[in-house]
């Protein structure tokens, strides 16, 4: 089955082409192949069901307590049941798909996506059969954008085969399952474009299998499914001017979500491992005067104070090249994969500091709270130090070339550089008194600060040395 794919070019290549006996021959290889997609799709389909979900909605009118001239758009939706003044409620109806992950006494766990079902006063699931039950929401998780349903029933339902989506290779076959634009049990057929996709479009947290499989609305939740009829990834959203399928759909791959599974059932909610460092994808030549050359790994622009990092001994400007043993590629993966530890846990890390320097901490990793992206204030130093390169020297009119130093960039509010008064633009030369000519010089010499620091800073001509902060 791994050459399957250029086994059915050639068999039509054959039929085209060939003899009455060397047709038949490779009539019976396409055959096979044609067998393999009916046996996948009689094994999955009765896994996978319909999503039906209502969603209670405000809306404000503009008109105050006058009637609303637009109550028509609403239809049957509109309701006015508790709502006050200018305030109305309508409710609004969606489709997406999901597959049986779990089955537990009369419980079934469906697995679909949140942007499905995440905010939904009512859901309903139908199966293979045209058969309907009303369902509940068990957990749901925005970040990685899945949720778990669940519905009840006496009846013996197959429960979906999950795969392992770290063996996943590009160019292997895969089929698509869901109710694209609501037309329930449909399947589509292609093959895995590309794994890994991690853009800024799309969420840090996961790292996306990208298919050529037909994929349209009503397929978010539905499962991507290898030839050995194994789940390998959750269908979740599509790259298209359109709107419709043209060959750029995206899993999550189903490995990134199997734990998601128990924590859900457990807490109702997915706990992420938290770090607390503020991440930062960095240019070659930022890496260059960081000194750590083309060297993989993710630098820690900033560092939460009392987080876990902190509390280790991780400081801002340390590139961190290793987790637990295994190489970073990127901050999108680091990422992830300090999400997926659990708190409590010890992970090692392994940093370079001043470009050259080696260190490894031990990290007591913490959970991740809700609100830390509003606590910026608490991020040390609070700003992001980059390279005073020519071409900044000449936006800034820097003219003076003994002027050397980083330059202050995303001074964050409430935090110790917007103590300091540090704005963006300014050239720090010197720390604790120590002068410094690039990015490396600059954090080794922050990073030897202990109980305060102070700055030299350049601005408008002129040399001032800023206020003492203790910490």
């Amino acid at each position: 089955m791994k050459n399957i794919k250029k086994i059915f070019v050639l068999a039509m290549l054959a039929l085209m082409v060939g003899t009455t006996a060397f047709a038949q021959s490779a009539l019976s290889i396409v055959e096979a192949l044609q067998t393999t997609f009916r046996s996948v799709s009689d094994t999955v389909l009765p896994s996978v069901v319909e999503v039906d979900i209502t969603q209670t909605k405000t809306y404000t009118n503009p008109l105050g307590n006058m009637t609303n001239p637009f109550e028509w758009f609403f239809g049957n939706g509109g309701s006015s049941d508790g709502s006050s003044g200018n305030t109305r409620e309508y409710q609004t109806s969606g489709l997406g798909s999901g597959v049986i992950v779990r089955k537990t006494g009369n419980t079934y766990y469906v697995l679909t996506n949140n942007h499905v079902a995440g905010d939904a006063t009512k859901i309903s699931v139908k199966l293979y059969d045209d058969r309907t039950f009303e369902a509940k929401l068990v957990g749901t998780d925005d970040r990685i954008d899945i949720a778990l349903i669940s519905f009840e029933t006496k009846d013996n339902l197959p429960v979906a085969k999950l795969g392992d989506s770290d063996k996943v290779k590009v160019g292997d076959i895969c089929l698509a399952f869901g109710a694209p634009l609501g037309y329930s049990q449909s399947v589509t057929q292609g093959i895995v474009s590309a794994t890994g996709r991690s853009e800024s479009s799309m969420s840090s947290i996961s790292d996306y299998i990208q298919t050529d499989a037909a994929i349209n609305q009503g397929n978010s939740g539905g499962p991507l499914v290898n030839i050995y009829g194994e789940v390998i990834g959750i269908n979740t959203w599509i790259a298209s001017s359109s709107g419709g399928s043209v060959g750029l759909g995206f899993a999550i791959p189903i490995n990134n979500v199997k734990n998601a599974i128990d924590a859900f059932i457990k807490d109702g909610k997915i706990t992420y491992g938290w770090l607390g460092v503020s991440l930062l994808e960095v240019t070659d030549e930022f890496k260059q005067e960081l000194g750590v050359g083309k060297q993989s790994g993710a630098f820690a622009a900033e560092v939460f104070m009392d987080s876990p990092a902190y509390k280790a001994g991780i400081k801002p400007g340390d590139y961190i090249v290793a987790l637990n043993g295994k190489t970073v590629s990127n901050v999108n993966q680091l990422v992830r994969d300090v999400g997926y530890l659990e708190a409590g846990t010890t992970a090692t890390f392994k940093v370079l500091r001043g470009g050259t320097k080696t260190y490894e901490f031990k990290v007591k990793i913490e959970a991740r709270a809700k609100d830390v992206d509003s606590q910026n204030n608490k991020l040390w130093p609070g700003f992001i130090a980059t390279p005073l390169t020519d071409d900044v020297r000449t936006q800034l009119k820097i003219d003076n070339k003994k002027v050397n130093g980083v330059v202050v960039a995303s001074v964050e509010s409430k935090s110790p550089a917007a103590s300091l008064r540090l704005q963006e633009g300014d050239v720090i030369t010197a720390v604790n008194g120590k002068a410094v000519k690039n990015l490396a010089e600059f954090y080794q010499e922050l990073a030897n600060a202990t109980k305060s620091i102070n700055f030299d800073v350049y601005s408008n001509g002129g040399t001032v040395t800023t206020g003492t902060y203790k910490f």
